[in-house]
This record gives C-alpha cells, sequence and structure tokens, in this order.
C-alpha cells in the first residue's frame, strides 16, 4: 500500500468551527511547518489559500478537512476551487486526544491521520451540484411527511371527540380532498357552544396544513424526479426504484472514487453480512451499521420486487427450501440490490479523467 506521505510535499490539517478554523501545514515526515486561524468566511477562506501558497514547500498538496459538509464546507469549496484535493478527516477520539484538547491540537491529528491514508483510496466529500439540490429535497421531504403524519393524528384523534358527523370525517383509513374540503369549509351553527366553535376551527386549521402540506410534497416529488431523469434516468427504470429511493442512492453514492467498489458501497448501506457463526452453524446476519437512510432506500426496493417481481419470487422460493427464514433472504437482496444500484450508477454518470498520482489518467468526481 502507497501512503499518502509517500506522493505528497505537505499536508494541510483543518479544524472547522462556527466562527473560526485552525489549520496546520505539515511535511510529509509529520513535521509541524506552520499554523494559523481564520474566520469562517469568505475572506478566511482566502486567506487560507495565501497562507497555503506561501508555506508550501511543493505543489503537491492536500488538505484534511474535519467537517467538510458542514462549518467547513465553505473551506472545503475554496480549496476545491484552487485545486487542492481536500480529504475527509473524521473527529479525533477520546484516545487519540489524551496529551489534551485544543483547535491547533485537532488540527495536528487530523493532517497526521490525512498522512496514514492509502493514497488510491481517499475519502473524499460528497459532491456539490444536483446532488446537494437531491439532498436538501430528501431533507425537506422527510420534515413535510412527519408535518403531515402528525397533523392527520392530530385532526382524527380531534374529531373523534366531536359529535356524530365528525366522528364519521374521522372513521375513513385516508383524508380525502372531498372529507378536507369538508372540514375546511364548515360554516358555524348559531347554536353551537364554545368548545364546538373552538374544535371546528382548529380543525380548519390541520386540515388546511394536511391539505398544503399534501401539495409541497407533490412539488418535492415532481422536482426530484426531474433532477433523478437528468442524473441517472437507468436507475429509474429499475424495477422498485423511485425517484426518493434513486434520490437517496445518488446522494450516498455522490461521485466516482467515493466507494471504490460494490462491497465499499454495500458496506455504506449497511448491506454487506456480517458473520454470525458458531460451532457448526455457519451463518451470517443483519448489519447495523452504515448509512441507515441508503439502507432505507434497498429496503424499500426490496420489499416492492418481493411483492411484484417474478425472479426475486423464484429466488424467495429456492431459499426457503434452503432452509433460510425471510429476514435472511430479505438481507441477501439488499446485497444485491446494492450491486445493481452501484453498478447501474457507476455506469450512468462516467467519470472524467484526471492525471492520478502518478501522472496517468484516473478518473474522478464530477
Amino acid at each position: 500500500m502507497v501512503m499518502l506521505a509517500d506522493v505528497i510535499d505537505a499536508v494541510v490539517g483543518a479544524d472547522t468551527h462556527r466562527d473560526t478554523h485552525t489549520l496546520e501545514m505539515t511535511t510529509a515526515s509529520g513535521v509541524t511547518l506552520a499554523t494559523i486561524t481564520v474566520p469562517n468566511t469568505d475572506e478566511g477562506a482566502t486567506r487560507a489559500l495565501s497562507w497555503i501558497t506561501e508555506h508550501a514547500p511543493g505543489p503537491r498538496v492536500a488538505a484534511a478537512v474535519e467537517g467538510s459538509r458542514s462549518y467547513g464546507v465553505g473551506l472545503a469549496r475554496a480549496l476545491n476551487t484552487a485545486g487542492v484535493r481536500v480529504i475527509e478527516a473524521e473527529q479525533p477520539t477520546a484516545r487519540q486526544r489524551r496529551r489534551g484538547k485544543s483547535d491547533p491540537i485537532d488540527a495536528h491529528l487530523a493532517a497526521l491521520q490525512a498522512l496514514r491514508l492509502d493514497a488510491d483510496q481517499l475519502p473524499t466529500p460528497r459532491a456539490d451540484g444536483d446532488r446537494e439540490a437531491l439532498r436538501i429535497l430528501l431533507g425537506a421531504r422527510h420534515e413535510l411527511t412527519m408535518t403531515r403524519r402528525r397533523a392527520i393524528n392530530q385532526l382524527r384523534a380531534l374529531l373523534l371527540t366531536g359529535d356524530d358527523h365528525e366522528r364519521h370525517l374521522a372513521r375513513a383509513k385516508q383524508f380525502s380532498n372531498a372529507r378536507l374540503h369538508t372540514l375546511i369549509h364548515r360554516e358555524a351553527t348559531p347554536s353551537e357552544t364554545r368548545e364546538q366553535a373552538v374544535r371546528r376551527d382548529e380543525a380548519r386549521r390541520l386540515a388546511l396544513r394536511v391539505r398544503d402540506t399534501a401539495t409541497e410534497l407533490a412539488t418535492n416529488h415532481r422536482r426530484m424526479t426531474e433532477i433523478v431523469r437528468e442524473l441517472a434516468p437507468d436507475l429509474l427504470a429499475k424495477l422498485g426504484i423511485g425517484p426518493v429511493s434513486a434520490a437517496q442512492a445518488l446522494i450516498s453514492w455522490s461521485h466516482h472514487g467515493r466507494c471504490r467498489n460494490e462491497a465499499a458501497f454495500a458496506a455504506l448501506a449497511g448491506a454487506s453480512p456480517l458473520q454470525a457463526s458458531s460451532g457448526r452453524t455457519i451463518r451470517h446476519r443483519l448489519n447495523r451499521g452504515g448509512d441507515r437512510a441508503l439502507n432505507c432506500a434497498l429496503h424499500a426496493i426490496v420489499l416492492t420486487r418481493w411483492r411484484s417481481c417474478p425472479r426475486t419470487h423464484t429466488y424467495i422460493h429456492r431459499r426457503r427450501a434452503g432452509g433460510r427464514s425471510d429476514r435472511e433472504i430479505r438481507r441477501m437482496l439488499k446485497r444485491y440490490v446494492a450491486r445493481e444500484v452501484f453498478r447501474t450508477l457507476n455506469a450512468t454518470n462516467p467519470p472524467r479523467n484526471t492525471p492520478d498520482r502518478r501522472g496517468r489518467a484516473k478518473p474522478t468526481a464530477p
């Protein structure tokens, strides 16, 4: 294995925070050259780039940025734009901080951690652009879904304590547009009590929230579908993969090189098998780690194919005949789906060719 320390002149470790960033430049042998603290602004990022140019002992410089998709996102973008290779740096553990904790110490630990990495398998931050737009849309979709579900539950509980007509409206499994229209446009009656008036007003407010969030979810779904069709049309053509699952797969996969192969992608998704053998029993169990949002997307795909895919039905019958439980079969299917998704994304999004550490053409993130 060729370490990053063997192919660069210096590495910059960055400990990022809300207001300031602390950077340390370290040689390939781990010797500290300089340290600087800059504000978390565009001007601070420009100062950091000038500082790197001034103190770098050679042209080959990498930057290990802690929180590259959080407080350090502005610095990471500026470094990428300037042509500096950005690496995701993990937060130091308590064992690594046994000599104390400070911003310069954390920046130094980030630099040392980067020097020990495999030069051909460097962890790179997620890509910006359309993939970041998908991440924003998925976050908004989750918030809208939770808001709508909470409003429906509150509305149903409120109607169940009302009169016979309101209880009838609450009995439906779903609040249709017609029922919501009825609740929104109910008029006050001369004989209604204060309690009934308050219940009617609250039911109208909740019905409006349910209707409005449904409209916003439809808009969110349409925009997400447009982006996914542009980035990975072949993924949507696969059975059981809808825009939401495809969007999550695109966000987690991000770009060429983030997952070096399909096994790494499966491990990221928590779909890689883990040994659970003992004595004469040879078996594997579910992996409860990894990106649980991606794992949830794979699970949704598997459930859809479990219901409607003839090839999956054949596989299920064969595995059941071999003594496998349905839980184990779902775990195996997730692994196969992870392989299919990874290969489709790699084939749909061809990488650009840039020189690697030996000057040869190597695929990189778009």
